[in-house]
């Protein structure tokens, strides 16, 4: 068992919750509400800021520059291709992309800050491997499904499943894999309360989407 296998093992309920969630299953069959969807993207939006400079900062503490090269490439496709996807999304379901931040999205952008200013490779790699996992085990299965949806729920699925974002997985679990080995006892103990936390933030983050945040307007 890889390392990361094993902190997923560790929170297998949490992470079957947030990988098998009414949310995004509803998203994926196309019978989540609009205003459903406006709400989670609204909050949604407010990670791209705090991620984009997490990666960043994993890319510049990255061992060698054969490591720090698919997290760079990783960066242009958030920028690029995600940030659009979020604003013509928003402007289809005609609200504005900026709303009063949640208190699960404000917890889950204090996780992210911490992490960035550990100044810890394994610590960033922790939050990223969740961040971006879950978000591969839930979308993977309904990837036939998208080209059947509006785009904005669509291509929310298309972005988070297929080959190229199945290897962005791999890759930063291989990182944080191979940094495992390097830890001594109380980093892994870090490393492990830190992935945790992860797991439990992403689940209230759909558990609230699923209840429905307020839509600014």
């Amino acid at each position: 068992m890889s390392a990361t296998q094993h902190l997923q093992s560790l929170v297998a309920e949490d992470w079957h919750a947030a990988t098998h969630h009414a949310f995004t299953n509803a998203l994926a069959h196309g019978s989540l509400s609009r205003d459903k969807m406006a709400g989670y993207l609204q909050q949604d939006y407010q990670f791209i800021e705090g991620f984009v400079r997490l990666l960043a900062s994993a890319v510049a503490h990255a061992p060698t520059l054969a490591d720090a090269v698919p997290g760079a490439q990783f960066l242009g496709l958030i920028c690029g291709p995600e940030n659009t996807y979020f604003l013509r999304s928003l402007q289809a379901l005609e609200v504005p992309p900026t709303a009063p931040a949640a208190p699960e999205t404000i917890a889950f952008q204090q996780l992210m800050n911490q992490a960035r200013r550990s100044g810890r490779y394994e610590i960033m790699l922790s939050v990223l491997v969740v961040a971006e996992w879950i978000y591969l085990d839930w979308a993977t299965p309904f990837e036939g499904h998208a080209d059947d949806l509006p785009f904005w729920l669509g291509e929310w699925i298309t972005l988070h499943s297929g080959d190229g974002f199945a290897q962005v997985v791999a890759y930063l679990r291989n990182q944080l894999d191979t940094a495992w080995d390097t830890l001594d006892h109380d980093a892994r103990t870090q490393v492990t309360a830190t992935f945790a936390e992860a797991v439990r933030l992403e689940r209230a983050f759909f558990d609230a989407s699923w209840a429905g945040f307020a839509v600014a307007t």
